[in-house]
């Protein structure tokens, strides 16, 4: 473990002032926190971690989230993580016989101009490298804090816990990226709203030399959707998506989890269930979560303390670095007063219920496992590119949830799409 003394001076912030306190250095935080900094704004980083580590979080970030990530000017710090573009989507299914799936792959490079596809990057890996990019830009991180107070206003205060003493910090404003669970929002009062898919998404990263680090895949076979994303150097990571009446747990999950690679519509799949595991397996419930208003006065919420998206369309990283961005070009014009964030939160509010729509087609098109399921999922994807509507809203996961029609996510195309088969 890193002594608390070789990372970012943590004794010098101790009732001390910065410009912006950032609770929570995982991708959000680090990269609004890198990009402040690199433009002379004081931050403070306070993350809980010493290390990160591996817990099934997502990895994959759809084209549009490279837009974010080139415009934050941290493509070249995520390659060196380890990231690497995925080119090419193969989409295997039940209903069809393998080389009919690799006959018409999808062009990932097609989604957004100047874009070659989708990016992989390790979480861990991901998150340490923006949180020293952010030191190496100027940011100050605090590793190993424990319970973090914000007192909201004019001139917030955060006040944590090290090593056993209280140390404040007075800032002008504080973004809180402190995920999911987010102690922030809980103090501040945010509530958000919630709702839950019935699928359950779990993962688990390998290691495969023989599986191609241009191609990822996704596909329903049976009980299961699975999804493939490589990276470079012979990972793979691999999601299952399940019905939530389903067991996946116990002490054997992990080799039933591989077992459920041994798939008749994607047969090169089978190399995985041999693969050498490289981390640990989990399960988590999809759901859909968002805030309307994720700011207070002299707080901004970002990433998934404002709200996430379910897993199953993989929106996390593009979510995150999205938030980070907008937040930034709002501080970086000058702007930190409370009303200055309400664009944000409009534009995010969108953005998410649109992610919903098609988190809830995704579902209901892959992770449907019954007779009735299976000839929507046909239907659904006979008509995608006859069908612009069903189309926009298939595809946003991919090109962005605003470069689809807004008509694409009412609730009459919806329902129309459902009725499909």
């Amino acid at each position: 473990m890193t002594e608390l003394a070789d990372v970012g001076g943590a004794a010098d912030v101790a009732g001390e002032r910065a410009d912006v306190v950032v609770v929570g250095g995982g991708i959000a935080g680090s990269a609004a926190a890198a990009a402040l900094a690199g433009r002379g704004v004081d931050v403070v980083v306070l993350e809980r971690q010493y290390e990160f580590r591996d817990r099934v979080r997502g990895e994959n970030m759809q084209p549009w989230g490279v837009v974010e990530m080139r415009r934050l000017g941290l493509e070249d710090v995520l390659l060196a993580a380890g990231g690497g573009y995925c080119e090419r989507a193969v989409l295997y299914d039940e209903m069809r016989t393998p080389a009919e799936a690799e006959a018409a792959p999808l062009p990932l490079g097609m989604m957004v101009d100047g874009v070659p596809g989708t990016f992989s990057v390790g979480h861990p890996q991901a998150c340490a490298a923006l949180l020293r990019h952010a030191e190496e830009c100027g940011a100050r991180a605090v590793r190993g804090i424990g319970d973090v107070e914000v007192a909201p206003g004019g001139a917030p205060t955060v006040t944590y816990e090290l090593d056993g003493n209280l140390r404040e910090i007075s800032a002008r404003l504080v973004i809180a990226a402190d995920g999911r669970q987010s102690t922030v929002r809980r103090q501040l009062g945010i509530g958000l709203h919630q709702v839950d898919s019935r699928a359950v998404l779990g993962g688990m990263l390998v290691r495969d030399d023989s599986w191609p680090d241009d191609v990822e895949v996704l596909g329903t076979e049976g009980d299961v959707h699975f999804l493939i994303f490589p990276r470079p150097n012979g990972l793979v990571r691999l999601y299952l998506a399940r019905d939530r009446a389903a067991g996946v747990g116990g002490p054997e999950r992990a080799a039933r989890f591989l077992d459920a690679f041994r798939l008749t519509c994607c047969p090169g799949a089978s190399s995985l269930v041999e693969a050498e595991v490289r981390g640990p397996c989990a399960y988590y419930p999809g759901s859909d979560s968002w805030s309307h208003r994720p700011y207070a006065e002299g707080v901004v919420l970002v990433g998934d303390a404002a709200g996430w998206s379910d897993p199953i369309i993989g929106q996390g990283l593009s979510v995150a670095l999205r938030d980070a961005r907008q937040v930034v070009d709002i501080m970086l014009g000058d702007h930190w007063s409370v009303d200055a964030f309400e664009p944000y939160a409009i534009e995010r509010a969108e953005r998410m219920r649109r992610l919903r729509v098609s988190s809830r087609l995704a579902t209901e098109a892959r992770c449907t496992f019954t007779p009735e399921g299976r000839a929507r999922r046909g239907a659904i994807f006979a008509q995608l590119l006859t069908e612009p509507l069903t189309l926009g809203a298939m595809l946003a996961p991919l090109t962005g949830p605003e470069a689809a029609p807004a008509e694409a996510f009412t609730d009459d195309n919806v329902g129309r799409i459902l009725a499909l088969a």
